[in-house]
């Protein structure tokens, strides 16, 4: 047991060889196994769209209400580079590559809808408004992480060359952008969810 806690990929795959026990159990139990099918393949990338949009915003959130504000009680100063060099790069990178798979997944999935549900969506059409504005909103957000958040980022870690007029430059639009994001995040989520109660 110790083996699959130790690494976040075995963590992880362990989970997926869990989810395919619970499906196989549930459909033995209740003689309903699963069709593979369209519908099927719908479901699969909701599913992964929930999953990809969990990290992102799972990870927004960690930065804007513990990472950033936490950094400046880090006493001695010194004890930040901890963060700098090894947790915060690290975590943008789940963090940008979240954001992409969610952005991805969410538009294959509405690809993946009967009709012109991802066009509708797009063009704010009647039946798919909420939706679309979601999918605007987590458009901006994503724009947000890899033009503005991830290039500031990378020259206020180090990881790009950059002057410390440079660094002390970037940090502004960095953190607006990521309270943008998190200001954003909030009714994005609402019109995702809100779609399915509303009449298409």
């Amino acid at each position: 047991m110790g083996a699959i806690f130790t690494s976040p990929g075995r963590t992880v795959g362990a989970g997926v060889v869990l989810l395919i026990a619970i499906v196989v159990v549930i459909g033995l139990v209740t003689g309903q196994m699963t069709k593979i099918d369209h519908a099927w393949a719908a479901f699969a990338m909701r599913w992964l769209h929930v999953i990809s949009g969990v990290l992102w915003i799972g990870l927004l959130w960690y930065l804007n209400f513990v990472q950033v504000p936490t950094m400046p009680t880090i006493q001695p100063v010194e004890s930040r580079t901890a963060i700098t060099k090894f947790i915060a790069p690290n975590v943008l990178f789940y963090f940008r590559y979240g954001a992409l798979a969610t952005v991805i997944t969410g538009l294959l999935l509405a690809w993946m809808q009967p009709g012109d549900y991802l066009l509708s969506a797009l063009m704010l059409k009647k039946g798919f408004i909420m939706i679309g504005v979601g999918m605007w909103m987590a458009l901006v957000m994503a724009f947000n992480v890899w033009f503005i958040i991830w290039p500031a980022q990378q020259k206020i870690l180090g990881l790009v060359e950059a002057t410390a007029e440079q660094k002390a430059a970037a940090a502004k639009p960095a953190l607006y952008a990521s309270r943008f994001n998190t200001m954003f995040s909030i009714g994005m989520l609402y019109c995702m969810v809100a779609q399915q109660n509303m009449p298409v």
